[in-house]
């Protein structure tokens, strides 16, 4: 396994295959509910772990978000998780919420756990019934040895994925190794604001609950609500954190010394995390990132960023190579932040591009090549403060349209 040393306290585990702290393992199987590839999945804590979670902001919840925001109510812990891909059990009323707490039940008694202690969530066709058949036949056959296995939760999870998305790092707290790692999924229906995509993050650090969750929030607005692909938020979106403690560090709170170190773990694999998701769009070639720097207030910088990676327009020219910084500034234009004209200099690259309200005199075939690259990135400076914030998306491509237009068939 080989180590990126980010900085002098934590280092990424360049892995493929293991991204789970001490105490946790993992699996899947196909049970049916997809043609043929893996579709339910399982995350299961040796010991009830403390758990934060942020939801999508959608009106129409999905029933499995409304059962696992319930038992997490109850005492802001779990101990396992199930997902189902293929069907997201969405708009599906009454019966679909006895279906997830179906679900709950039946895998937590396998697991030998009371039923708050089962977060369960789905991903896929909005307003198709669960075929439970299948599913309440693939709990009883998921926990055997030959499913335990991550590589198979991380396939169990993806829809219209091109592939998995996993990140771990590790560093010490109290002299303790502690470790946090991370899987999601996401492809398309993704937009600011939590978007279609499932995240789960497990670390053996010992967290109090209620600083979990505000370092989540925070993250989470730098990261996962700082992407798009196609502007659609989804109704099934949800990322959790599970903390089992088994790292056995002293219980980490906001007042700990070396609180900011954990927060950065959790940063660096949310927005790694969040990136992936972003470069793996459906039928994307490119990963676009647009830093904006000078605003006059963090939400400001968040959401010139936000409006100009959630743009078509902007999105078709990237993947076209058009070096057509006007689209740019239109999305900067009708962002809702006000903005001097005269003061915004935009840059591909490093290649400026508008400046002092005017066209910057270009090689266009130089700033062509630039945008063949797969990574692409956007300077914005508004010239008007010194808060920033950075926003990713992809291109936007012939494929999205194809992929789209045949998802359920």
């Amino acid at each position: 396994m080989a180590q990126v040393i980010l900085s002098s306290e934590i280092v990424i585990l360049e892995t493929e295959s293991v991204t789970l702290p001490k105490g946790f393992s993992a699996g899947g199987i196909h049970c049916g509910v997809k043609r043929k590839r893996l579709d339910l999945g399982y995350i299961v804590s040796e010991v009830p772990a403390t758990v934060a979670g942020v939801y999508t902001t959608n009106i129409f919840q999905a029933a499995p978000l409304l059962v696992t925001q319930e038992s997490i109510s109850k005492e802001n812990k779990i101990q396992a998780i199930l997902v189902n891909s293929g069907n997201a059990n969405a708009c599906t009323g009454e019966q679909g919420l006895m279906d997830a707490f179906e679900m709950q039940s039946d895998f937590a008694s396998e697991l030998g756990i009371q039923e708050h202690l089962v977060a369960v969530t789905s991903t896929g066709v909005i307003g198709e019934p669960l075929p439970m058949d299948k599913i309440k036949m693939g709990i009883k056959q998921i926990l055997k040895k030959e499913n335990a296995d991550e590589e198979n939760f991380k396939q169990a999870i993806l829809t219209t994925d091109t592939c998995t998305k996993q990140i771990a790092v590790q560093f010490k707290l109290d002299g303790k190794m502690v470790s946090i790692g991370g899987t999601s999924k996401g492809s398309g229906m993704i937009h600011p604001n939590m978007a279609t995509m499932l995240g789960f993050v497990t670390t053996d650090a010992n967290v109090a609950h209620e600083d979990l969750l505000n370092a989540l929030r925070e993250v989470t607005n730098t990261t996962f609500n700082m992407i798009t692909v196609d502007g659609d938020t989804s109704t099934n979106d949800m990322v959790l954190v599970m903390a089992n403690g088994l790292a056995e560090n002293i219980q980490l709170t906001k007042d700990h010394p070396e609180w900011g170190i954990f927060k950065q773990g959790l940063q660096i694999v949310c927005e790694s995390l969040a990136k992936k998701i972003a470069r793996d769009g459906e039928g994307a070639t490119k990963l676009i990132e647009v830093q904006v720097d000078g605003a006059f207030n963090i939400d400001a910088a968040r959401a010139v960023g936000k409006s100009i990676i959630s743009s078509n327009l902007v999105k078709t020219a990237i993947y076209g190579t058009d070096p057509n910084w006007g689209r740019i500034v239109t999305a900067i234009g009708y962002s809702g932040v006000p903005v001097e004209p005269k003061g915004i200099k935009v840059s591909l690259g490093q290649y400026p591009v508008f400046e002092n309200g005017l066209p910057c005199p270009i090689v266009e075939e130089e700033v062509k090549s630039y945008l063949e690259q797969e990574n692409v990135k956007i300077v914005v400076e508004l010239n008007q403060g010194n808060h920033s914030a950075t926003a990713w998306g992809c291109d936007l491509t012939y494929d999205y349209v194809k992929i789209n237009a045949s998802y359920r068939t």
